[in-house]
């Protein structure tokens, strides 16, 4: 089961840097984007991640609160945010609750052989918990400033 447009996102905690646990719930009120990328400290999710670090003022401003999520364990998560020096909370899902959540699992090829792995895919989640846009198989150019402008948009929609 997946998370459909206009319909309300399950809750759920998960753990993330900083010693922190997330739970969606708590973020009621604000609107919240997930990002979900294959692998920490790799150039296409360094890219993606910077993006959003350096579009965090405006983000905020748009009383939206930015997370990563990715696979790799709490200190591959905590080493990728120190060195990107990311101002936002990445989260550790390597039991895939998260990534089960949003279906984000997929068979991916990788020098001819398949595997499963992270579709890159952000979700948009407004104040009160529902899911208010998806995009999947996202390409890093281009994609954050997109998120954004949705993110401005639903807030000043509220």
């Amino acid at each position: 089961m997946s998370v459909e447009i206009g319909q309300p996102v399950a809750d759920f905690s998960a753990p993330a840097t900083g010693d922190t646990t997330v739970t969606l719930s708590d973020l009621r009120g604000q609107q919240v984007v997930v990002y979900f990328y294959p692998k920490a400290s790799t150039p296409g999710c360094t890219t993606e991640g910077g993006d959003f670090r350096d579009r965090k003022p405006a983000f905020d401003a748009a009383n939206t609160v930015i997370l990563g999520v990715s696979r790799d364990g709490l200190r591959a998560q905590e080493n990728f945010k120190a060195k990107q020096a990311f101002n936002f909370e990445l989260i550790s899902d390597k039991d895939e609750t998260v990534c089960s959540l949003f279906d984000v699992i997929k068979t991916k090829q990788m020098y001819g052989k398949e595997h499963q792995g992270i579709e890159r895919s952000t979700f948009l989640i407004d104040k009160n918990g529902k899911l208010a846009k998806e995009w999947r198989g996202v390409k890093v150019p281009g994609h954050v400033d997109e998120v954004l402008a949705a993110a401005e948009q639903l807030n000043a929609a509220s």
